[in-house]
């Protein structure tokens, strides 16, 4: 038995209870890993209120881990599965399955990558979900060029912190919105060309004044209800709509009329679907490692809980308390 965090009802932090878990042995094709740090994310948040639903109840939540990998299932002895996972390798993981806040979990091989040795595991789990993200949205949903424009909510967030970065050293010019003076000297530091305080602005009109009237190439939306609307508004002809999360709750209905005038793209894109194979797995974090080790990117842990106090976390990640990454230590 080891701790983790167990949920036997969708509801407010209080539903997530810190209790024994029964781990088990890994089987053909699995492994067992004790997690060094775990990567918070405002997905574990969704699926504790159960804006999405996971497959059983209970559940325990946690889409991103790093760790120390103490136990293989029979059928990968001896046997490669993309490449060569072995006791005592350090590994890392984002996405499904869920499970990771707990000390240990068990996991399908073919579902973790190698951390390169010259990178801290806290790093490498505040980066792989939210860098992986950055990697397919800036990379493949919608490629970002020199010469772009592009918009970002939530600028200083886990993943807008690190749209922000990439975006610019691709040679786009970013806007980003935040919430406090705070959050925006981060948003600036971090390549953020135009920032927009939307508390006390209207962000429609400011970007409209930024690009002139021409709109933005991209919208990169993770809020949602709030700033959906606006956000198509903030488009330029044939420019695309990328919505992927809705911290402020779920957007209301689109008509499809609405896009016509613009012959603008919306897609609500999820990292499942663009990691599909095991090479683009590889890929996409392979990129994302190079460009930490490259200084492209900068991961900002700014605050780490013990995975105990995980509903603490979760209070200050859903009043917008935290800014860039948020790590869960076992």
């Amino acid at each position: 038995m080891v701790k983790g965090i167990r949920v036997y009802e969708h509801g407010g932090t209080e539903v997530l209870k810190w209790e024994d878990v029964e781990v088990g042995e890994p089987k053909d094709g699995e492994i067992r890993v004790k997690n060094k740090a775990i990567g918070l994310n405002f997905i574990d948040i969704y699926y504790r209120k159960g804006v999405y639903k996971p497959s059983s109840m209970p559940f325990t939540p946690g889409m991103e881990a790093v760790g120390e990998v103490v136990a293989v299932g029979s059928g990968l002895t001896g046997r490669k599965i993309g490449d060569l996972v072995k006791i005592g390798d350090l590994v890392a993981y984002a996405g499904n399955p869920m499970g990771a806040y707990a000390e240990e979990q068990i996991l399908p091989a073919d579902k973790v990558v190698p951390v390169p040795s010259s990178m801290d595991p806290i790093v490498a789990a505040s980066i792989m979900l939210k860098g992986m993200t950055a990697q397919f949205l800036l990379r493949r949903c919608f490629k970002v060029e020199p010469g772009h424009t592009i918009l970002v909510h939530a600028a200083a967030g886990g993943v807008g912190s690190l749209l922000c970065q990439w975006a610019n050293a691709l040679g786009a010019t970013v806007i980003g919105t935040v919430s406090t003076n705070e959050k925006a000297a981060q948003a600036k530091e971090d390549g953020c060309h135009h920032v927009i305080m939307y508390k006390n602005e209207d962000f429609v009109s400011r970007v409209n004044d930024i690009t002139s009237g021409k709109g933005v190439d991209v919208v990169y939306d993770s809020v949602g209800k709030d700033t959906f609307k606006g956000s198509l508004a903030c488009l330029k002809n044939r420019g695309y709509m990328v919505s992927f999360g809705q911290s402020s709750g779920s957007p209301d209905p689109v008509p499809l009329s609405d896009l016509a005038p613009k012959s603008l793209f919306l897609t609500r894109p999820s990292m499942m679907q663009y990691n599909e194979t095991r090479d683009e797995l590889l890929e996409c974090a392979g990129e994302v490692f190079a460009n930490v080790a490259s200084g492209v990117i900068r991961a900002r842990v700014n605050h780490t809980y013990p995975l105990s106090r995980v509903a603490e976390a979760h209070a200050d990640l859903e009043n917008r308390i935290t800014s860039g990454s948020v790590v869960l230590l076992p």
